[in-house]
């Protein structure tokens, strides 16, 4: 594993232990909404569906195959914010001196 994804793995796990995972996902649920990146991401759910037939995905093939584009449509402006606030969060758990 490298340092990147050592360093992404430690900070996920100081996010759940505090809490704080949950938190961040509680203020990114309406932001998400405001957007219609639920919307965006349900019809793209179906079109994958419709392309690959119901009988033909497994859930786990669904999500690997929406993922990144459920990545990309989040819009900028609420990546940017998220991780300010896991900055912020990390600067005050001393765990990251920005």
């Amino acid at each position: 594993m490298n340092k990147d994804a050592q360093m992404r793995a430690a900070i996920n796990q100081k996010l759940i232990e505090t809490g704080k995972r949950e938190c961040f996902k509680e203020l990114l649920r309406p932001k998400l909404t405001e957007c219609v990146w639920k919307d965006q991401l349900k019809v793209h759910c179906k079109e994958v569906i419709k392309e690959k037939g119901l009988e033909h995905i497994t859930v786990d093939d669904l999500v690997a195959e929406i993922t990144p584009k459920g990545r990309a449509l989040v819009p900028d402006s609420v990546k940017k914010e998220l991780l300010q606030r896991i900055r912020t969060f990390l600067t005050r758990a001393r765990w990251l001196s920005l």
